[in-house]
């Protein structure tokens, strides 16, 4: 018995273009699903990782409603810049603002006419008339606002 095979004669051309779809198709593969991971991976870590917001260099706004149209023991909700401001009339008549972002996560806070005093709906925060925290989880008070009456216009502005 002979152990006789045909030769196989491998051109340097055939060889050649056999390398090359083998690594022209694992190329192609590879790019293909790199691609894919980016299109889901990209979307995914923009979502995660949200753009930075900076605040806005606003130092008073006038506020599109005049102190006549807030009844006592009443709050109103309005854009400080790029930030919620709640403005409250106390039961004393008196005009206050604070920011309406609970110092807890973030949440926009309101004015309970029937508790007299702002509270945050999302883990039940309290804070009383001046932006102090007294019940719930809010570890801070609420940063307050300068308010003045002009004429018939309230202007609401930074502490100095």
């Amino acid at each position: 018995m002979s152990d006789t095979q045909p030769e196989r004669t491998v051109t340097r051309k055939g060889f050649l273009d056999w390398l090359m779809s083998r690594t022209l198709t694992t190329w192609l593969l590879s790019s293909g699903a790199g691609g894919l991971v980016a299109a889901v991976l990209y979307p995914v870590s923009r979502y995660l990782k949200p753009p930075e917001v900076t605040e806005s260099a606003v130092s008073s706004v006038t506020l599109p409603f005049e102190p006549d149209e807030v009844a006592r023991n009443s709050g109103r909700i309005f854009r400080f810049g790029n930030q919620a401001g709640l403005l409250v009339r106390t039961p004393a008549g008196e005009l206050r603002a604070f920011t309406a972002r609970c110092t807890h996560l973030d949440c926009i806070v309101q004015y309970r006419d029937d508790l007299s005093h702002i509270w945050c709906a999302c883990h039940n925060g309290h804070y009383d008339l001046t932006g102090r925290n007294i019940a719930g989880p809010p570890p801070r008070p609420l940063p307050a606002f300068n308010v003045s009456v002009r004429g018939t216009q309230i202007v609401v502005s930074r502490p100095t």
